[in-house]
């Protein structure tokens, strides 16, 4: 059997998480002797401009650029990185200033000061990329840089969770000499000022991050070199692992092989099993003939049952979810559960006749390959079955690589389609606010006043998180009503590395994206 004392505890979904694995992920510090670490995901970017990303992207983005706040180890609110400091300076929570580190440089040597940072910043909304973190940057109405040094952020409402996006890595700060400030880069060079920079990249197979010398920032380099390998698939990238061609492996690890790693004996690796805040669920395109009438997306809502897609399809390696805001985060609710109960098609063609529709429903429903793991399209087969299994609905499934199924649903080509979503920050805000509004990060227009209008803004204006949970869960209660999204499950993090990697506990900040520079190789047992 698996080495249950290499097995690791659960954490709180919103800290980080810690890998336990005996002495050898907890011994401390120690530089690499043998060539870089190499990191095997099954996630690649789609682009190395942080203006045109709003996926995994961020995870390179995360160690080779910097942002004016983040998260050091074990932090869950953002903490001044390339920021001095950084600090509301009204009680509206309306102006936001920030003072930049003396000194900084890209790695290429240029000065990173107040001036670079407004050009990060404002070339994101002025470019606008489809799919992009624009969104983000709802409530900022301009930036003004006062000399090299000082920053202020004008927002038009209260936005307490403007920390949180300054944080996020869409908010990476590039030099204005490589960053046209009306379109995106377009070469596979990067100078960055992160603890990394980019030696080289070769698209959807391996980036290579050495050392930055003139960093400055909070986070201290237990290594000097990474390399991060980008796997098709998660049977591929195991395969890796044993054969030591890669040391650890992040996200992407499917049911299959999780249970192997846990079942079958394997002294030389270790596995992390802790909680996570990724979600998955459908979307209704409401320009769909079907798909925009409320009693269809409702019945499928009664019909699905996400406990047999997380043990047939997950193997339990995932939990079913009720809501779109995920267990561990304040304000969470299970609003699909307390309204629509277990799984009834008794119920689901009450729904149906009741709006006068009798015939079996056809739907197209669309998945990407090549996104969110493995289990994927199997997942898609399982709800096919169970929807067709009801006799009201005729399934059609269809799928693309996600750089193809993201132009898709951004030209609204899909009737209803999947998504998964890694969160920018750990707040109920940020699995509600990006889903709804004309312009959201689903390329699908969800307009709801009460909460673009009413809900989000009052509970931005909040400080104290914990004070927001009615506005969120009266957020929640409107996507329930509406049935637009359907969310599905939310995961858990799984990661697997070799007996003689250490630092996995300081790795993962809590959006789950992974500190490269906190991994090393143990120099003592």
């Amino acid at each position: 059997m698996f080495n249950r004392n290499r097995f690791l505890r659960r954490v709180a979904a919103i800290a980080s998480i810690s890998l336990v694995a005996g002495c050898s992920l907890l011994s401390d510090g120690g530089g690499d002797s043998k060539g870089p670490i190499v990191v095997g995901t099954t996630s690649a970017p789609s682009t190395l401009d942080p203006a045109g990303a709003y996926d995994g992207s961020w995870e390179l983005y995360r160690n080779i650029f910097q942002t004016l706040l983040a998260y050091p180890s074990g932090a869950t609110t953002p903490q001044p990185d390339a920021a001095q400091s950084c600090s509301f300076t009204d009680s509206s929570s309306r102006t936001y200033r920030c003072t930049l580190r003396s000194g900084l440089k890209f790695a290429d040597g240029n000065a990173l000061n107040a001036q670079a940072v407004k050009h990060s910043i404002d070339r994101i909304r002025t470019i606008n990329a489809p799919g992009g973190p624009a969104p983000l940057l709802g409530s900022l109405d301009r930036v003004q840089a006062l000399g090299d040094r000082e920053i202020v952020f004008h927002l038009n409402q209260p936005d307490a969770t403007f920390p949180f996006v300054l944080a996020t890595p869409a908010m990476s700060i590039v030099d204005p000499d490589d960053y046209p400030a009306r379109s995106l880069r377009k070469d596979n060079s990067v100078y960055g000022s992160g603890p990394y920079k980019l030696q080289s990249y070769d698209e959807d197979k391996q980036a290579v991050l050495v050392a930055n010398g003139s960093y400055q920032g909070f986070a201290k380099r237990q290594n000097d070199a990474v390399t991060i390998r980008y796997f098709q698939d998660s049977a591929q990238m195991v395969k890796a692992l044993r054969d030591k061609q890669i040391d650890v492996t992040y996200r992407g690890l499917a049911a299959d092989d999780i249970l192997a790693l846990q079942q079958h004996a394997d002294s030389n690796l270790q596995l992390v099993d802790g909680s996570g805040i990724d979600i998955s669920y459908l979307v209704f395109n409401p320009k769909d003939p079907w798909a925009k009438e409320p009693a269809v997306r409702k019945a499928v809502a009664q019909i699905v049952d996400r406990g047999a897609i997380a043990h047939k399809v997950y193997k339990d390696t995932v939990d079913p979810l009720y809501s779109m805001v995920p267990k561990g985060l304040t304000g969470h609710s299970t609003g699909f559960f307390d309204d629509y109960g277990d799984p009834s098609v008794t119920k689901a063609r009450k729904i149906l006749s009741d709006a006068g529709i009798h015939q079996r429903v056809p739907l197209t429903l669309w998945y990407t390959t090549d996104r969110y793991g493995s289990e994927t399209g199997l997942m898609f087969q399982e709800l096919k079955r169970q929807l067709e299994a009801s006799g009201l609905f005729s399934i059609t499934l269809k799928s693309r690589p996600w750089k193809t199924y993201v132009v898709g649903y951004q030209n609204g080509e899909y009737p209803v389609f999947g998504r998964g979503w890694f969160p920018d920050f750990p707040d109920a805000d940020n699995f509600i606010a990006p889903f709804v509004g004309d312009h959201n990060a689903l390329g699908t227009p969800y307009p709801s006043k009460e909460i673009t209008d009413k809900l989000l803004p009052h509970s931005r204006a909040e400080s104290d998180r914990a004070q927001t949970v009615k506005d969120m869960e009266a957020a929640q209660q409107i996507l329930v009503n509406d049935a637009r999204l359907i969310p599905l499950w939310q995961g858990r993090q799984f990661i697997a590395a070799s007996e003689d990697i250490s630092g996995g506990e300081q790795s993962l900040d809590p959006s789950t994206i992974m500190m490269m520079w906190a991994l090393h190789r143990k120099t003592s047992w």
